[in-house]
Order: C-alpha cells, then structure tokens, then sequence
C-alpha cells in the first residue's frame, strides 16, 4: 500500500514538473483558432449558423405578433359598433383592411360565409368558416416555432460534441508531445470549453423565446374561438330578424 501511495506521489510530481518547466499558454483568440481543429471550426460555424437562423425567425415573429395585436386592438372596437348597427357589409369591408389582424381573419370568413350563401343553413357554414380560419391563422402563427425549438434542443449537443473533438484533440497533443503540461493541452481545451458555452449560448434564447411564442399563440388562439363564438352569438340574433 505504502509503495502504490509512493509511486501516485512520485507520478504526481512529475506531472507538476512538466506543468512548470512547460512554456507558458499565451492566451489571444488568434492562437486560439490556430489551435482549433478542423472539426472544431465545423462545431463553431454550425452554432453561428444555427443562431443567425433562430435570431431570424425570433425577429420575424417578434413584428408579425405585434402587428398582429395592434391591428386587433384597433380592429375590435370599429367591428363591434358596425355589427351592433347590422351594417354587414361595412363590417366585411373593415375586415379586409385588417390583414395582419387575427381576429380581422376570422370575423372575415364568418361574415363573407353569411352574406354570399342564400342556400340552407348559412349558420352552420359560417361555423365551418370559422373553424377553419382559426385554425389555419393558428398554424401560420406557430410558422418557425419547430425550428426553435430545434435549435434549442439541438445546439446543446452540437456544442457537446465539439467538447469530445477538443478533449480527443487534447489528448492528441498531450501522445504527441509526451508531456502533461498545461501548455500542451491548454488551445484544446479551451477549445472544447468554448464549444460548449457557445451551444448553451445558442440553445438558450431559442428554448426561452419559444416558450414565449408559443404562450402568445394559445393567447391569440382564445380570442380567435372568443371572437369566433360572439360572431355565431351575433348571427344567432339576426337569424329571426332575417
């Protein structure tokens, strides 16, 4: 016991000994992508790529959500005093004006369904029309969310792997050196070390965003279906009268 305690101590202060009599690690992002393997260029160029394309669709639905909102707010008040006053056509054409309103989509399909179907039972069309739009504006919505989430689930292994590159790259160096010094290893290191931070760095906005796009959409989707029901209300009132 005392000879393997005596042998780990002497193996230790050797290894201390490289590490001292080692040149020391001149820390510069230019020595840093000399270092850099081939493999760890890839894992780098694949999270920059991955985080333009997430930054993209965050700002593309950070507009399309709030113009969508601000539309809806301005749309909802003007519709509800032109269908208060039965001015139908008023009311589709308003719609139409509106289109990057969500609500403006669904109120539109309902009324166009109630005023062009002289046939039987324009009630339940309009209903249909209304499903569908909801459910089609929904979709479009949720455009580009899958690719966040993606890149959110994704960019933490890719980073992974260019730690394994690093590490494997560092212990590359360490056989062809046949030393253990800090100097040896440290570019491979640091290169794993950085492929790491980068994926979290990538993966992070993406998960928290999605998590907010898509609280966003099953907002929109309930005005949708409130707005859908009121219209079917409305409808219900004139059905007598007509």
């Amino acid at each position: 016991m005392a000879l393997f305690c005596d042998s780990s101590i002497t193996t230790l202060l050797s290894l201390l000994l490289q590490t001292e009599t080692a040149p020391a690690f001149t820390w510069s992002f230019h020595k840093l992508w000399e270092d850099t393997s081939v493999a760890g260029i890839a894992v780098i160029v694949v999270l920059l790529l991955m985080s333009i394309y997430s930054m993209a669709i965050m700002f593309e639905r950070y507009l399309t959500f709030k113009s969508a909102s601000r539309q809806s707010r301005e749309f909802v008040p003007k519709v509800s005093e032109m269908l208060k006053t039965s001015h139908l056509s008023e009311a589709l054409q308003l719609s139409r004006e509106y289109k990057k309103s969500h609500l403006a989509i669904v109120v539109n399909s309902g009324l166009q369904e109630l005023t062009t179907t002289n046939g039987r039972n324009p009630l339940r069309k309009a209903k249909r029309a209304l499903r569908r739009a909801a459910a089609m504006k929904t979709a479009d919505l949720q455009r580009g969310l899958s690719s966040l989430a993606t890149v959110g689930s994704t960019a933490p292994f890719v980073g992974l792997f260019g730690t394994v590159v690093g590490i494997i790259n560092a212990f590359t160096k360490m056989n062809e050196a046949q030393s253990a010094g800090i100097a040896v290893i440290s570019g491979a290191i640091a290169e794993a070390l950085i492929t790491t931070a980068f994926g979290l760095v990538v993966a992070i906005p993406a998960v928290w965003m999605f998590n907010y796009f898509t609280n966003r959409v099953h907002n929109f989707s309930i005005e949708m279906q409130n707005s859908a029901e009121e219209l079917i209300d409305f409808f219900l009132q004139q059905q007598p009268e007509n």
